[in-house]
């Protein structure tokens, strides 16, 4: 088994690029979908994050209301060092087990928004990042999210720099190019990552 970790800034395309790797064969395990499985209505993840923060963060009905969560820990450090806290080890947990359940020849990638800020490289045979330019990921976040540039602008300022995150790559995925220079670039990658796991394959 091959270990990936994805990750790449905010509106620089990662979602495309873990789609066009799952097209391929690869086993996706997605972080961000399981933070929002570990804390759904009824678990102990959600139940942790109430008595930590108040029943303010709860939606009507009863599930948690993200916006309102997100909108008290973003600028407060050490409250989100508490959600983080919560949170994190759940989604570990849950990621092994997925991990554990892929077949022994699978190439299998973590979808990990936050492996830079977050020290994860190490975790990973190959850490794959996702590229692209500041007013790249600027337009994606206005034009296909419907962010205000002054949100998006302060979503970017939050995360890694470029030169971090390229920093702990084995591979860099450059996306500023059309959808079909993408195509072709995630098709080389694959090919590497197959050779990566057949060394791995014991004789």
């Amino acid at each position: 088994m091959l270990t990936v970790g994805l990750t790449g800034g905010i509106g620089a395309g990662k979602s495309e690029v873990s789609r066009l790797l799952v097209e391929r064969g690869a086993v996706l395990i997605d972080a961000d979908r399981i933070a929002r499985e570990v804390v759904e209505p009824g678990t102990p993840g959600l139940a942790a994050v109430v008595e930590a923060f108040g029943e303010e963060i709860l939606a009507e009905d009863g599930s948690l209301d993200r916006p309102r969560l997100g909108a008290l820990v973003f600028n407060d450090p050490d409250k989100l060092a508490t959600l983080n806290s919560i949170v994190h080890p759940l989604v570990g947990a849950r990621s092994s087990e997925l991990e554990e359940a892929a077949p022994e020849d699978a190439v299998v990638v973590h979808d990990v928004p936050l492996l830079t800020e977050n020290g994860l490289a190490r975790l990973y045979d190959v850490v794959i990042v996702v590229d692209a330019g500041t007013g790249t990921q600027l337009d994606r976040l206005v034009r296909l999210r419907g962010m205000s540039e002054e949100d998006a602008r302060a979503r970017m300022a939050a995360q890694a720099t470029r030169e971090q995150r390229r920093a702990v790559a084995d591979i860099v995925i450059d996306n500023d190019v059309p959808l079909d220079a993408l195509e072709r670039r995630v098709k080389e990658v694959w090919a590497d990552l197959v050779r990566r796991a057949r060394e791995l394959r014991p004789e």
